[in-house]
């Protein structure tokens, strides 16, 4: 099957994802799709519900090495921050200056059914919690104050005539 990129404001991106609950055949050929959907749209990361598939998984490619998070949980969040430019393939043509913690450690499930425990930092921590965002329903301008949040929608309302 063919997934295309779901995008703002389309109201699947408010839901919380479910877990998923075996990892067969069909499992695979969707994380290959995401695969696919993510270089064609050339992002470095992407979430289940960005293609309209709500279930508690991403895909992420960051310096050349690739991810699948199923089920991801994040343990712990350091209690330091900084301020990256993020964009996302569901609002297109927009970024903003997110905050977020510099270190995480997630527990996740990789593509083999293993359960592993990854301390990851720098873009990847970025990447992460981004990713993660969308399965609770969140996109990264849920984070900005509320007057930048509203002048950056105002902005990606403008590009696309919504």
């Amino acid at each position: 099957m063919k997934y295309d990129v779901v995008v703002y404001p389309d109201e699947r991106l408010k839901l919380v994802s479910s877990p998923v609950e075996k990892i067969d055949e069909e499992l695979i050929d969707l994380i290959n799709e995401m695969f696919r959907v993510m270089y064609e749209s050339d992002g470095c990361g992407l979430a289940g519900v960005q293609i309209g598939v709500l279930q508690r998984l991403f895909v992420m490619e960051i310096k050349g090495k690739k991810y699948v998070m199923i089920n991801p949980e994040i343990l712990e969040r350091s209690r330091d921050y900084s301020f990256q430019e993020e964009g996302c393939l569901s609002l297109p043509g927009i970024g903003a200056e997110v905050k977020r913690s510099k270190r995480v450690t997630v527990k996740y499930t990789d593509i083999d059914g293993k359960e592993k425990i990854l301390k990851a930092a720098g873009l990847l921590a970025v990447c992460i919690q981004h990713e993660y965002d969308h399965l609770d329903g969140k996109v990264f301008i849920d984070h900005l104050p509320p007057d930048e949040k509203l002048s950056v929608l105002k902005n990606y309302r403008k590009q696309h005539n919504l």
